[in-house]
C-alpha cells in the first residue's frame, strides 16, 4: 500500500458484488419492519377483534419492543460470533413463524405470544444488516450505507401504510396477514442461497471465543467507550416520536383525537414514511462529506420535533389545522434517518471485532425510549378518558431525560474520537509500501 492512500488496509472495495449481496440483507430487514409496523395500521381492528383496551392495545408493541430491546446486546455479540448469514436466516423463521401465528390467534394471550416472537426475529436483521455493509463497503461509504439501510426499512413501513391496510380491510385479518408472510419465506431462501458474510480475501481475523469471559468483555468494553453510550443516547432521544406514531399512536390519534378519517390518517403515516426516505437520504450525504454535522443534525431534529408536538398539543381549537399535521408528519420523518446518526458515533469508537456488540448496544436506545412512551401513553389515555394531549406529553418527557445525557457525553466522546483518528493516522503513515 503507498503512502498517503484513504483506504485503511483491509478496507473492502465495495462493488456490483457488494451492492448484490447487500441488497440480500437489506431484504430481510424490509420483510421485518412491514412486519413490525403491520399493528400500526390494524390497532383499530385489533381491539375490535380481541376486544381490548388502549393499555391493552398498547401492550402489543410494548412487549414486541421489549423483546426487540432486550435481544440487542445477544444479537450483537452473536453477530460478532457467528456472522450475518446464520443470524438473517434465524431472524427470517423466527419473524415469519410470528406473522403467521398472529394471523391465525383466536385470543390476546396467542396473540401477544406472537408478537414476542415476531419481535424477536425482527431483533436478528438491523444489526446483522449493518454489519453486513462494513464487511462489504469501505469505511468511508459507512453513515451512507446504514442510512441507506433504514431507508429500505421505512420502504417497509410504507408496505404497511398502503398495501397491507387495504388487504386488511379488503380480504381480513387472517388472509392479509397470512398472505403477508410469504414474503418472510421468499427473503429466507434468498438468504440461504446467495448470502455471504464477507468478500472472498476479506475474512475477518478469527477472534476466540471465551465464554461467559468473552461476553463480559466485549459488554464491557464496548460499554466503555463514550462514543457507544453518545450513540445510545442519540438514537434513544430521536427515535421513539415516530416510532411511536408509526407503530401504534398515529392513527387513533389523527382518527379520535383530530376527526380525521381512516384515509386521510392514513394518507399523513404515508407522509411521515416519505419524509423519513428523503431526509434519510440528505441526511447519509451530508455526514459522508461533514463528519462535524452529525450532532447539530441530531439536536436539531430533536428540537424540531419537540416544537412540532408542542404546536400541535396546544393548539387552542377543538383540532389542529391540517396544515399544522402536515407539518408534524414532515418533521416526525426525520427522527428515523436522525436515529441512525447514533450508529456513526458508536462505529469509529470499536474495533471491527466489537462492531456488533456496539451497534446492539445503541439500538437498544430507541426501542427503550418507544417502548417506555407506548405504555404510557396508553396509561394515559385510559386514566385521562383518552385525552391525547396529556397522554402524548409522555415525549416531552423522554426527550429532556435523551437530550441531557447528549450534551453530557459529546464533549468526552467527541476527544476520544479525535486521538483515535491521530492514532490512526500515525499507523497509516508508518505502513510500508506495498
Amino acid at each position: 500500500m503507498s503512502r498517503g492512500t484513504t483506504t485503511l488496509p483491509g478496507d473492502p472495495p465495495g462493488g456490483r458484488r457488494a451492492v448484490a449481496v447487500w441488497s440480500i440483507g437489506v431484504a430481510v430487514y424490509f420483510v421485518a419492519v412491514i412486519f413490525r409496523t403491520s399493528l400500526g395500521v390494524a390497532g383499530l381492528d385489533a381491539a375490535d377483534r380481541f376486544h381490548v383496551n388502549a393499555s391493552a392495545l398498547s401492550t402489543f408493541s410494548i412487549l414486541q419492543l421489549l423483546v426487540y430491546a432486550g435481544m440487542q446486546i445477544p444479537v450483537g455479540l452473536l453477530v460478532d460470533r457467528l456472522g450475518t448469514k446464520k443470524v438473517l436466516c434465524l431472524g427470517a423463521v423466527l419473524f415469519t413463524a410470528g406473522q403467521l401465528g398472529f394471523a391465525f390467534s383466536p385470543t390476546y394471550g396467542t396473540a401477544l405470544a406472537s408478537r414476542a416472537l415476531l419481535g424477536c426475529g425482527d431483533a436478528l436483521t438491523f444489526i446483522s444488516v449493518l454489519r453486513l455493509g462494513t464487511r462489504w463497503f469501505p469505511a468511508r461509504r459507512g453513515p451512507f450505507v446504514a442510512q441507506l439501510a433504514g431507508l429500505v426499512g421505512m420502504a417497509g413501513n410504507l408496505v404497511s401504510t398502503l398495501v397491507l391496510a387495504r388487504l386488511l380491510h379488503g380480504l381480513g385479518w387472517t388472509p392479509a396477514f397470512a398472505g403477508s408472510a410469504v414474503a418472510g419465506v421468499v427473503v429466507l431462501v434468498l438468504t440461504l442461497l446467495f448470502l455471504r458474510d464477507h468478500p472472498e480475501g476479506f475474512e475477518p481475523e478469527p477472534f476466540p471465543h471465551q465464554g461467559a469471559a468473552y461476553v463480559r468483555r466485549q459488554i464491557a468494553e464496548a460499554w466503555r467507550e463514550p462514543g457507544t453510550r453518545l450513540g445510545m443516547w442519540v438514537h434513544f432521544t430521536t427515535q421513539f416520536p415516530a416510532m411511536v406514531f408509526l407503530l401504534l399512536w398515529g392513527l387513533p390519534f389523527l382518527v379520535q383525537a383530530q376527526g380525521l378519517s381512516r384515509a386521510t390518517a392514513g394518507e399523513l403515516l404515508t407522509l411521515v414514511v416519505l419524509s423519513n426516505m428523503v431526509i434519510g437520504l440528505v441526511y447519509g450525504q451530508v455526514v459522508a462529506r461533514h463528519h462535524a454535522a452529525r450532532l447539530p443534525l441530531a439536536l436539531g431534529t430533536v428540537a424540531a420535533t419537540a416544537v412540532m408536538w408542542a404546536l400541535t398539543l396546544a393548539w387552542p381549537g377543538a383540532h389542529a389545522p391540517m396544515a399544522l399535521l402536515l407539518a408534524l408528519c414532515v418533521v416526525l420523518g426525520a427522527c428515523g434517518p436522525a436515529s441512525m446518526l447514533g450508529f456513526d458515533f458508536a462505529r469509529p469508537a470499536n474495533p471491527p471485532e466489537r462492531q456488533g456488540t456496539a451497534s446492539g448496544i445503541t439500538n437498544m436506545g430507541g426501542f427503550i425510549a418507544s417502548m417506555t412512551t407506548l405504555f404510557a401513553i396508553g396509561v394515559f389515555l385510559d386514566a385521562t378518558g383518552d385525552d391525547y394531549s396529556i397522554a402524548f406529553c409522555a415525549v416531552f418527557v423522554l426527550q429532556a431525560l435523551g437530550l441531557t445525557q447528549i450534551l453530557r457525553l459529546r464533549n468526552r466522546a467527541a476527544r476520544c474520537e479525535r486521538e483515535r483518528l491521530v492514532a490512526s493516522r500515525v499507523e497509516t503513515v508508518h505502513v510500508p509500501a506495498a
